[in-house]
Formats: C-alpha cells, structure tokens, sequence
C-alpha cells in the first residue's frame, strides 16, 4: 500500500531531522552539552564515596574528544537516516522487492543511532561512569526516548511491503 510506503519514508526522513537538530545543537551550542560530558566523565556528581571513582577522567583533551565522537556518532546516524529516507523515497512506485530493497540502509541508521544513544548513553555512561548516580548530569530518559523511537521505526519499516495497489 502507498500508504505504508509514505509513512516508512516519513518516519526515516523524521529521525535524519531529529539527529540533524542534535548533531546542528551540539555543534552552535557546543558548551551546553559539552558540560554535560564533562561531569559524566569526571564522575564529580555521583554519589560521595564512590567506589568507582577511579573510572573518571579529568582530562579536558579526553572530554573533547569523547564529545566528537559522540557528535560524529550522531552525524553519521543523522546522514544514513538521510540515505535511508531518500533511497525509500525513490523506490516508493517501484516494485515490493524494489521498495523492501530500499530499506537496507535503514538497518545502518539504526545501528548506528543504536549505538550512540543505548551504548553510548546507557551502557558507557550511564553503568561504566554510573550516570544513574547524578541529579543534575543525567542523559538516560533522554536517551531511552532516542533509541525507543529508533527501534520503533526500524520495526515498522522492516515489515514487508507487498505490491502498491
């Protein structure tokens, strides 16, 4: 059905906007979230007495470049959703097999989304530096919104489309 073709791109093309705005916000207002991995690394608001202290960085060189490649990270899931939406874009009157062809890169966008947002934010940060741990320096509902609607899409757009009627 066109219906279900449109939707699919929509949605690819909603999330290539999402992670554009991200990757555009982190970029023009780098201080913002920079503070943010500043205090996730240095571990400086966890619980007092904290065990797991000697899993910190203090390094400021090592802060900027954790918070590249999170940025990269996320400018890469922000073009393959781009790529994704503009191959299912293309291939919406073609044939079933054409249209669910076109859905290849849709697995690498959500890979890589994957990957920065439940890896990096709930695994790297939120057990290895015990994000969970701060009030103020706390990313792991955030990121569990990002990766849901991530997994949410490449569920529906996985689904097999039949022929357009």
């Amino acid at each position: 059905m066109m219906f279900a073709r449109i939707s699919k791109t929509l949605m690819c093309f909603s999330l290539a906007a999402f992670t554009f705005l991200v990757v555009f916000n982190n970029i023009t207002d780098y201080r913002s979230n920079y503070n943010f991995v500043q205090h996730v690394l240095s571990m400086d608001t966890t619980f007092p007495g904290n065990a797991l202290m000697y899993r910190a960085i203090t390094s400021e060189t090592l802060w900027h470049m954790g918070y590249w490649l999170i940025i990269a990270g996320e400018a890469a899931a922000c073009v393959l959703f781009a790529q994704s939406a503009l191959a299912l874009f293309r291939a919406r009157h073609g044939t079933a097999a054409t249209f669910n062809k076109a859905k290849n890169l849709v697995h690498a966008a959500a890979g890589v989304g994957f990957m920065v947002w439940f890896f990096g934010f709930m695994v790297v940060g939120g057990q290895w530096f015990v994000m969970w741990q701060s009030d103020s320096w706390n990313g792991q509902d955030a990121a569990f919104r990002f990766y849901t609607a991530i997994l949410a899409v490449l569920i529906y757009v996985v689904l097999p489309d039949s022929e357009v009627e």
